[in-house]
């Protein structure tokens, strides 16, 4: 029988607590939207006894978010009364408020943090449900340092708070500590005893990630029964981060038959949510993460490439479009085979029409890649014209110089100062060579407003990024553009040893990509 799990969402609260990556109201209120257009069970919105600011922004979320009854809101409280009081005065504004505190029951936590004795610590925790369920119907009590703690001394604690009226008992691997069949085991056990107390009490798993077993060690207690997981979108949290949202439900989802649990999760909403928390709280995603890592869907193995061709399955466990992107991508490098840079062709609507034809493309387009590391449709386009140019000119025959359609960056000079940042660029178009100069509120600005002057797309700039590649030594740029008239939007980016140089590329890359949507033509050669 499949289960349902519930999903509990910490991305506002532990999420927030990497350093620099504090959100505002207005930014805490969005994810939270997306949050519930995504389909958690729980959002814990903050940690309200820290600040007015984010006692604030909890009440925000409980008014504007929790203002139905399917989603419930909460946030985090020490086992204080004064804690627990923010908290409830915070969330009580939503439909289905919940009270979350937290104690811990490791012996480190006991004597070292806290210098008091276990009997007093066990007690600090039933007074203070006690106290939340005067308050709330809801209340969750969270072991902290679970992984850690004596097993005797941490199932008297869970089975008094239950006792005491915690309806959801929250059992973290607070530092990552656990290892998943030991951890399963646990669970195991605990899940065992607590159905035996109360079999309506929830039991819930908060892991961390670090040794890299957070996911792994989340999907062992579902297995093992646990009914909540506690997650952040793209694996976000204190220091290397918690088990990711998106890795624990695609793993339920797509290895149903193993783990017979299932979550209310919208799956298409998760890259949407990924890149609106990634984007408010200026944290890249890790290229190469799952399922949310800008490679997850990218293939550029040649043999990848031939197989996917043929059959998806041969190398996609996750189809990209069950989590909100199109479709995967395929990437022509140097190692991309002729399958791939045929299936490209063709999907531009050029055919050559010999095998003759085609390997003298495939070798104009391997030596591009060698050169450029990684090859666009719009170079598609230049080479095939530039295999028929030299071709004709033996023949005294014309083509379309569909080459023409695109730009180039021929040399650009920016200057940055605190009162008049400007830039000043030359492109290519075909023979022609355009130049621009525009000023703007930075050097990024003026340059991107530049290169807009001349190519007089209207497109409004969604992101923008620069990130050191090659131990430093190299620059990628990313853009996103969304043109104004129709919403479509465009992804691109491009590397050099210039910031700005890789910037500019990253926005000509995006602007040719838009350019080749209006050509398509279909070339037989």
């Amino acid at each position: 029988m499949t289960r349902k799990i519930l999903v509990f969402d910490t991305t506002l609260r532990d999420g927030e607590q990497v350093p620099g990556a504090k959100l505002n109201l207005y930014e805490k209120v969005e994810i939270a939207q997306q949050l519930k257009k995504l389909g958690v069970d729980i959002i814990e919105a903050g940690f309200p006894a820290s600040s007015q600011g984010d006692f604030d922004a909890v009440r925000a979320v409980a008014e504007r978010v929790g203002n139905t009854s399917d989603i419930m809101i909460t946030a985090l409280a020490r086992a204080v009364q004064y804690d627990i009081d923010r908290v409830y005065e915070a969330v009580k504004y939503a439909q289905n408020p919940m009270i979350h505190m937290v104690l811990g029951t490791s012996d480190i936590h006991v004597e070292k943090k806290f210098s008091k004795s276990k009997d007093q610590i066990l007690q600090i925790g039933v007074d203070a449900v006690k106290y939340a369920r005067t308050l709330c119907p809801q209340v969750q009590y969270s072991t902290e340092d679970a992984s850690r703690s004596d097993f005797d001394y941490l199932w008297t604690t869970i089975e008094a708070v239950m006792k005491a009226g915690a309806t959801m008992i929250n059992v973290p691997d607070t530092v990552g500590y656990a290892e998943p069949e030991e951890w399963g085991h646990l669970i195991y056990r605990l899940n065992d005893r607590m159905k035996n107390v109360n079999p309506d009490v929830i039991l819930s798993v908060h892991c961390h990630n670090d040794l890299g077993m957070a996911t792994a060690n989340t999907l062992a207690a579902v297995k093992n029964g646990a009914d909540k997981v506690e997650v952040t979108i793209n694996g976000i949290g204190e220091r290397a981060g918690n088990a990711a949202l998106e890795e624990v439900v695609m793993a339920l989802k797509t290895r149903n038959q193993i783990y017979e649990a299932t979550t209310g999760i919208n799956t298409r909403e998760i890259i949407n949510t990924s890149r609106l928390v990634s984007s408010f709280m200026g944290l890249d995603v890790q290229v190469n993460k799952a399922i949310t890592g800008d490679n997850a869907f990218a293939h550029s193995s040649g043999i990848h490439q031939d197989g996917l061709l043929k059959s998806r399955d041969a190398y996609e466990i996750v189809h990209p479009e069950d989590v909100g992107l199109e479709d995967m991508e395929l990437v022509l490098t140097a190692r991309s085979g002729r399958h791939a840079v045929k299936n490209a062709l063709e999907k531009l609507g050029i055919a050559p029409q010999s095998t003759d034809d085609f390997e003298a493309i495939f070798e104009k387009f391997l030596q591009l890649a060698d050169a450029k590391k990684e090859v666009y449709n719009h170079d598609l386009y230049v080479i095939v014209e530039s295999y028929y140019e030299a071709t004709d000119s033996a023949t005294n025959e014309s083509t379309t110089a569909f080459s023409d359609a695109f730009y180039d960056l021929q040399d650009l000079q920016v200057i940055s100062n605190s009162t008049f940042p400007s830039a000043s660029i030359r492109l290519t178009r075909g023979a022609d060579v355009i130049p621009a100069s525009a000023v703007g509120t930075g050097p990024v600005d003026a340059l991107y407003s530049a290169i807009a002057s001349v190519t007089k797309i209207d497109a409004k700039l969604v992101e923008y990024n620069i990130s050191s590649v090659s131990r430093g030594k190299e620059a990628l740029g990313k853009v996103k553009i969304t043109l104004e008239y129709n919403g479509e939007t465009y992804m691109s980016k491009a590397a050099d040893t210039d910031i700005l140089r890789a910037s500019a590329l990253a926005y000509i890359n995006a602007i040719n990509s838009i350019i080749v949507e209006t050509l398509q033509p279909t070339i037989h050669v």
